[in-house]
């Protein structure tokens, strides 16, 4: 009997979901927040399973303030503030700050650079960010992070004669397996995170400058699993993340 198209995805969603937990995950994050908006509960259930998890955060977030009282330099701390305390409920120790202008992202060889030189040094086997081909607005930072992630995990973290200097300094060449994008318009892969939901709302609750933590708890969690609801129906449980999957075959 021949799969239809539809059985075809959700069995290889299903068959994927259940595959090991990867050794290392790189999660390349815009600004403070948006991994965990994208991923936090999947990070959370991959650090808990074993995984070291490496959170990448591309910018300092010193422009997203509606506070007319607020300055980009004391906005930039409090992020960095919110930011390590949110890693710490997500169980993430590796925490990598770039420290570039909120804003300020360009698909460029120092940006490029500096993500080849993470993955070579913490060799994940899979990347995560943002989809940079959203069909609607989104923020100029997240395009350039994702397809700067993109471009970093394939070719240019593998090839050897990209970035000489991590050679000369010990770094060697790496192959990353797969990069999972969230915020995806056509989702192809989930992940089970009914188990860990909670320690993404608990995640974003860090997160004070960015009006997390305005509404009432339990309104919070009862939008946040509504959503995760819906993805958690392609792999028929409660509660799921979904991603855009794509798969790097050397």
């Amino acid at each position: 009997m021949v799969s239809s198209p539809q059985q075809y995805r959700e069995n290889e969603q299903r068959q994927e979901e259940r595959r090991p937990t990867p050794a290392v995950a790189l999660a390349v994050s815009p600004h403070p927040d948006d991994a965990e908006v994208g991923a936090g509960a999947t990070l959370a259930r991959w650090a808990r399973d074993g995984c070291q998890v490496v959170l990448a955060v591309c910018t300092n977030g010193d422009k997203g303030s509606e506070d007319p009282q607020m300055t980009s330099e004391r906005l930039a701390g409090l992020r960095r503030e919110e930011q390590l305390a949110a890693a710490k409920v997500l169980g993430i120790q590796d925490v990598v700050f770039l420290d570039h202008p909120d804003g300020g992202l360009e698909d460029d060889v120092q940006f490029r650079g500096e993500l080849v030189r993470l993955i070579r040094q913490y060799r994940p086997e899979v990347a995560l960010s943002t989809d940079p081909d959203r069909r609607y607005m989104q923020h100029r930072d997240h395009r350039m992070s994702g397809q700067v992630t993109l471009d970093a995990s394939f070719p240019y973290a593998r090839d050897r004669l990209s970035f000489p200097e991590h050679l000369a300094q010990g770094l060697s060449v790496h192959k990353v397996r797969e990069v999972l994008f969230w915020g995806a318009d056509t989702p192809n892969f989930y992940v089970d995170v009914s188990t860990t939901y909670q320690f993404k709302i608990e995640s974003l609750l860090q997160h004070k400058s960015q009006g997390f933590g305005r509404r009432p708890r339990e309104e919070m969690e009862r939008m946040m699993k509504e959503r995760l609801a819906e993805n958690g129906k392609a792999l028929r449980v409660p509660l799921a993340e979904a991603f855009r999957r794509i798969e790097i075959r050397f």
